[in-house]
């Protein structure tokens, strides 16, 4: 049975979205990394698509429902930290319609945060949401590495993907070969590196996201100083060579300086069956590129919402949550 991942904008059945609950991980930011990831639940639930809310334990589960909207469902399940986009599953469709979760192997984003729970999460939410299992591949992939236009094709990043931390004993070729058996991928776009100050060795849901089949947005830098600059152009070369159509998005610019750069980037954003939540970061280009992402989903309504808490635990709304697409 041929199984392919679903463009995100596909129809969508729940999200899972994970709650902050780590005081030692979060410190002074846990509270307000708690409130804005309310707000991106909440702002998914009111539209009365499904959100739930994945926590730790009884103390975050009473957190969580002081913030939460009525009709959020709460779950708990193991987990080191909240980015359910790389520690849980990623599920698939069949060519009936058909549902079905792949795992993969994870190992902390190549090594810097090994934390417990974590190797648990996924196989967790596979059981709590009932999906068919097709069990861990043999090798390391993070969700935030990859991005499908539901057509066959998907973006990545080199930085990533072919970074020693993650797979060794796999060459270019070996990679591509599991993108199409774990995933039906059939073409990939090769982007070059990530934002400086990520983590994840470039995870591409910070720097390039389909938009519609054989579309993809990409940031532009704007204001002076952005350290991304020459990334964003280059992203853009690649996926115009390969012959994409390329929307250019204002980049939030410069964020820290030196060892202590932040990766903010509003290409973090959630596609959810009737709105599009952009994390924003008090930058002046926030609302030019909410606007920016809401023109590209005319369908949908899009929100801006304050990310810099969350940001500082090394991501943002896309990279905590995880989505289910509907069967059939």
């Amino acid at each position: 049975m041929t199984y392919l991942m679903p463009a995100e904008w596909a129809e969508q059945q729940w999200i899972w979205i994970g709650f902050p609950a780590a005081a030692d991980l979060w410190e002074d930011d846990l509270e307000p990394a708690q409130e804005q990831v309310a707000a991106f639940a909440n702002a998914i639930a009111e539209t009365g698509q499904e959100v739930r809310l994945v926590v730790r334990d009884e103390e975050s589960e009473a957190q969580a429902r002081a913030l939460a909207h009525p009709s959020i469902i709460f779950e708990r399940h193991p987990y080191g930290d909240i980015w359910l986009r790389d520690t849980g599953p990623l599920v698939l469709l069949d060519y009936n319609g058909a549902r079905a979760a792949q795992r993969f192997g994870f190992n902390g984003w190549g090594g810097k945060y090994l934390l417990d729970g974590d190797q648990e999460t996924g196989a967790s939410m596979v059981a709590a949401g009932d999906l068919a299992d097709r069990g861990k591949a043999d090798w390391v992939l993070e969700g935030g590495a990859i991005d499908s236009d539901g057509t066959g094709l998907v973006a990545t990043t080199e930085q990533c993907l072919l970074n020693p931390n993650r797979n060794p004993q796999l060459s270019r070729d070996d990679i591509a070969m599991r993108l199409g058996r774990d995933l039906g991928f059939e073409r990939i776009l090769w982007l070059g590196n990530g934002l400086l100050g990520d983590h994840t060795d470039g995870h591409v849901d910070n720097l390039a996201r389909f938009v519609a089949p054989g579309k993809i947005a990409i940031p532009e830098a704007i204001l002076p100083g952005d350290p991304n600059a020459q990334t964003y152009d280059d992203a853009a070369a690649r996926a115009e060579a390969f012959g994409l159509e390329v929307a250019r998005i204002p980049s939030p610019g410069p964020m820290g300086a030196g060892d202590d750069v932040e990766p903010a980037s509003y290409m973090n954003f959630v596609i959810a069956n009737g709105v599009v939540v952009v994390p924003i970061y008090g930058s002046e280009m926030d609302d030019a590129a909410v606007e920016a992402i809401g023109r590209l989903f005319p369908g949908r309504r899009a929100v801006g919402l304050m990310a810099d808490a969350v940001l500082t635990g090394g991501g943002s709304f896309h990279c905590c949550s995880q989505h289910v697409p509907k069967a059939g």
